[in-house]
């Protein structure tokens, strides 16, 4: 590897040749910008606004702007006689624990190189130092016009040297926290807690750049004269708005023990519903491939309801077929006391008029009679 700075590492009085070496690189694919009618390349030029000419590099140098507008020039020269010790050198300053470093103060990673045979006693003597020690150290050392603080720590066999960012380079966060007061129960902070534990750990080493891998196969395509579609968007799960976080967390949990292939019966995969919860829900969820008892219990009952109803419609059924005989009696009773009823009145009136007759005939004799 190519080293980018030449200098020595100030341990005390001891002084360990070093040469800086990047310790990352970028694998990200790099675009050139275009004429999009032609496919020209389009170019920046550096250009002298005095003269109006492209200048080339060896004729470039450094200069300050003042408030006012004007220039100053500075050379390198200029840059090199500054009365810092840190010019060339890693000065180190203190060890302190690993904890004691925020993150959000890390920079660009360096791995330090002993430089010439010399180098390696004191480098190795540093080296197991801070081992040994389980602590870091914190150095101060000047990098491309700037002084910087770094911090130093054993990767393997070797040194690296993180730089930091001075403390007064970080924001702080009062204006970034929520406004709103927010109240967390317990029971969204143990499923939460679940989560967590369901996705566990992973191996760095297994994560790889997706997006770098669909825009690689998607030159191939174009390399080979294929065409390229764009798939379709996936959709996000739940979608919409979360209103209950207790479902959503739920949600989660069992999406997650899916995905691990955790089986139905596993008791590590088994979320209790908490009390709380069970009573304000409608309907009990299935989680980890058991029913709960409550859902059980729920169905139970179907059964009566069923029976009942077929009950009642028996019982209806009887009702109506009871009322409809009664009905039909009556009909036939009423039917026959009036047909007696007429068969009476005739034979009375029968009787009446032959009587009725037999005293006119009587009646009549006795005139011819006499």
């Amino acid at each position: 590897m190519r080293s980018i700075w030449n200098g020595a590492i100030s341990f005390g009085l001891v002084s360990i040749p070093i040469k800086l070496v990047n310790a990352t690189e970028s694998h990200s694919i790099s675009f050139r910008q275009i004429h999009t009618e032609d496919g020209g390349r389009i170019r920046y030029r550096k250009v002298c606004e005095l003269e109006d000419r492209e200048v080339p590099t060896a004729e470039i140098g450094k200069g300050y702007e003042d408030a006012d507008g004007s220039v100053i020039p500075i050379t390198e020269d200029d840059l090199a006689s500054l009365p810092i010790p840190t010019a060339k050198t890693i000065e180190i300053v203190s060890f302190v624990p690993a904890d004691r470093i925020d993150p959000l103060q890390m920079d660009t990673a360096y791995y330090l190189s002993a430089n010439g045979v010399p180098a390696a006693k004191p480098y190795t003597l540093l080296r197991e130092a801070l081992k040994r020690s389980d602590r870091v150290a914190i150095a101060k050392f000047a990098l491309r016009g700037r002084e910087r603080l770094g911090m130093l720590r054993v990767v393997d066999d070797v040194i690296a040297m993180h730089g930091l960012l001075w403390p007064d380079e970080i924001r702080a966060t009062d204006s970034v926290a929520p406004d709103a007061s927010v109240t967390v129960r317990d029971a969204e902070l143990d499923l939460a807690d679940a989560l967590m534990d369901t996705l566990g750990e992973v191996d760095l080493d297994s994560l790889h750049d997706d997006y770098r891998a669909a825009v690689e196969e998607m030159i191939a395509a174009k390399v080979e004269g294929g065409t390229t579609t764009a798939p379709e968007p996936a959709a996000e799960p739940g979608g919409g708005k979360v209103i209950d976080l207790m479902a959503a967390l739920e949600s989660s949990v069992r999406a997650a023990r899916t995905a691990r292939g955790e089986v139905a019966g596993d008791k590590e995969a088994e979320v209790t519903d908490l009390p709380t919860r069970r009573s304000s829900r409608t309907a009990p969820k299935q989680v980890g491939g058991k029913k709960s008892t409550s859902a059980k219990k729920s169905t139970a009952p179907a059964p009566k309801k069923s029976t009942s109803k077929k009950s009642t419609a028996k019982k209806t059924t009887t009702a109506t077929k009871s009322t409809a005989k009664k009905t039909t009696d009556t009909k036939k009773t009423t039917t026959k006391a009036t047909t007696a009823h007429r068969t009476a009145t005739a034979k009375k009136t029968t009787t009446a008029n032959k009587t009725a007759t037999a005293k006119k005939a009587t009646t009549a004799a006795k005139r011819r009679a006499s």
